[in-house]
C-alpha cells in the first residue's frame, strides 16, 4: 500500500476534524497539568494546515508535507507548534521526490520525525511527553512490514494511556512533579489523534 498525496492531505483533513472536536478536551488535560491552551493551539494550527492544503496543488509526497510542517510552525503556539512542525518537516526530508509513500517510506520518515523531535524538544522516552507517543508507533513501523489501521490506531491509544501513570520530568508539566500521576499528557493526547487519523485514511483503503 502507498499513501498517495491526497490520502496525507485526507490525513490532515481527519487530524483537524478531531482537533476541533476534541479542543475542549485537550484544553482540559492541559489546565491539569499544564498552561491550558494545548486546545486551543492545536485547533487553530491543524484548522490553517487543513485550509492551506486545500487550497493548493501538490506534485508529491515531500511538498504536501512541508507546508503541513510551515504551517503547523507558524500557527500553534508554545512549544508544540515547533515540535509537531518538526515531526512533519522530517518526514518530508525523509521523503525526498517520492509522489507517494510506501511503507519503507513512512518508516524512514517516522523515525528520522521522532529523532527530530527529541533534538527540538531535549527529551526522551519516558518524560510524559509527545515523544512517548511517537516513538512508540515508530516502533510499531519498525516491527511491521505494511501498514495496519487496526494496530496503528491500538498502539496510538496504548501509548497515550500510558502517560497517564508517568511522572512528568520535561516542560511545564514537570513543575507539578508527582501531582502529574494520573494525567494524561495533552500532547501525547492530541498526537494519539494524529495517529488515529492516520489509521482511519488507512482503514478507507484496505
Amino acid at each position: 500500500m502507498e499513501l498517495t498525496v491526497q490520502d496525507i492531505v485526507t490525513w490532515i483533513e481527519k487530524a483537524n476534524e478531531k482537533m476541533q472536536a476534541n479542543k475542549e478536551y485537550l484544553t482540559t488535560l492541559d489546565q491539569e497539568i499544564g498552561d491550558g491552551d494545548h486546545g486551543i493551539n492545536m485547533a487553530r494550527g491543524f484548522q490553517e494546515a487543513a485550509a492551506k492544503l486545500a487550497d493548493n496543488d501538490y506534485p508529491d509526497a515531500e511538498a504536501v508535507l512541508k507546508d503541513t510542517a510551515m504551517t503547523l510552525m507558524s500557527k500553534i503556539g508554545g512549544a508544540s507548534g515547533p515540535l509537531f512542525g518538526t515531526a512533519f518537516l522530517k518526514m518530508s526530508v525523509a521523503s525526498k521526490e517520492a509522489e507517494t509513500l510506501d511503507y519503507e517510506t513512512f518508516k524512514h520518515g517516522l523515525k528520522e520525525a521522532v529523532e527530530g523531535i527529541k533534538q527540538r524538544g531535549k527529551a526522551t522516552e519516558g518524560e510524559k511527553t509527545l515523544v512517548d507517543v511517537w516513538a512508540k508507533m515508530a516502533d510499531l513501523f519498525n516491527k511491521e512490514t505494511d501498514f495496519s489501521a487496526d494496530k496503528i490506531a491500538d498502539e496510538a491509544n496504548d501509548a497515550m494511556e500510558q502517560t497517564k501513570d508517568m511522572m512528568a520530568t520535561k516542560g511545564r508539566a514537570s513543575y507539578f512533579k508527582e501531582r502529574s500521576i494520573g494525567h494524561i499528557d495533552p500532547g501525547s493526547a492530541s498526537s494519539q489523534y494524529i495517529f488515529t487519523a492516520l489509521a482511519e485514511v488507512i482503514g478507507g483503503k484496505l
